[in-house]
């Protein structure tokens, strides 16, 4: 027998009937298939941490249809209307 402190046992996974959630479209054609893409930012040296220009990728969600970027993907990402077409 062992004295040492047993690791906490691991919860088994939540359940989750997916026919209950919303299948999200997009707000054009009402495509329900989605493709990864990335909005790149270029950040000026004047405000980069480390004094150089940088590109950051930020991954979003456009539509597989008509390539369109529905407003709800990109809350909180610093992305605003440029992107949108």
């Amino acid at each position: 027998m062992s004295t040492k402190p047993m690791k906490p046992l691991k919860r088994p996974a939540a359940k989750v009937d997916l026919g209950q959630a919303e299948t999200m479209k997009c707000d054009k054609c009402d495509n329900y298939l989605f493709l990864t893409s990335y909005v790149l930012k270029r950040i000026s040296p004047l405000v980069s941490p480390t004094g150089e220009e940088g590109i950051i990728p930020i991954q979003v969600y456009s539509c597989g249809n008509c390539g369109h970027v529905p407003s709800k993907f990109l809350e909180g990402s610093g992305i605003g209307e440029e992107t949108d077409s």
